[in-house]
């Protein structure tokens, strides 16, 4: 069991700080201790994964809920997620490509819930089927759902409120 987790450590570390990432506005150490929080849920949970699905898209699903659990805390608490400045792109020299990506990440702030999660989802390049197996949703469904919601990111990037930001 060791083993198979340091494996499973290894070969999604990554892509779960990053979706964690995405859900605390670039906070990098915030990102880094839900990273190690969604890591111990999956030791500790580990002999309890029943094989119905992908590993990955077990790990997709403990990473979301937890990264969804921490804003609802937040919330309760009156903190707005929203009020964080991203350390990520408080550089100096920003180049253009920093500032689309600032842009973007505000465009998805402004998403719904589920929006958000898609986007992330589809940001990391998770496969479309195991999208709507951790989401709960069919196929067709979740193909739907990240169309309206790249149009949503389309419109809010190219709006003049954007450009001026």
């Amino acid at each position: 069991m060791n083993q198979s987790f340091n494996t499973l450590y290894k070969e999604n570390y990554t892509k779960v700080y990053r979706l964690c990432l995405t859900y605390v506005s670039g906070n990098k150490a915030l990102a880094d201790d839900l990273s190690q929080e969604v890591f111990v849920k999956i030791w500790q949970n580990l002999d309890q994964f029943r094989n119905e699905s992908q590993v990955s898209t077990w790990i997709y699903r403990i990473t979301v809920n937890t990264c969804l659990m921490h804003l609802r805390k937040i919330k309760k608490s009156q903190e707005k997620i929203t009020d964080q400045v991203p350390e990520s792109l408080c550089d100096d020299q920003e180049d253009d490509r920093d500032e689309r990506l600032k842009m973007l990440r505000a465009c998805i702030k402004k998403l719904n819930e589920m929006g958000k999660i898609l986007i992330s989802l589809v940001l990391e390049e998770v496969p479309q089927k195991e999208i709507s197996e951790a989401v709960g949703l069919s196929n067709e469904n979740v193909r739907v759902q990240i169309h309206r919601n790249k149009g949503k990111l389309f419109k809010c990037m190219t709006s003049k409120e954007m450009q001026n930001a």
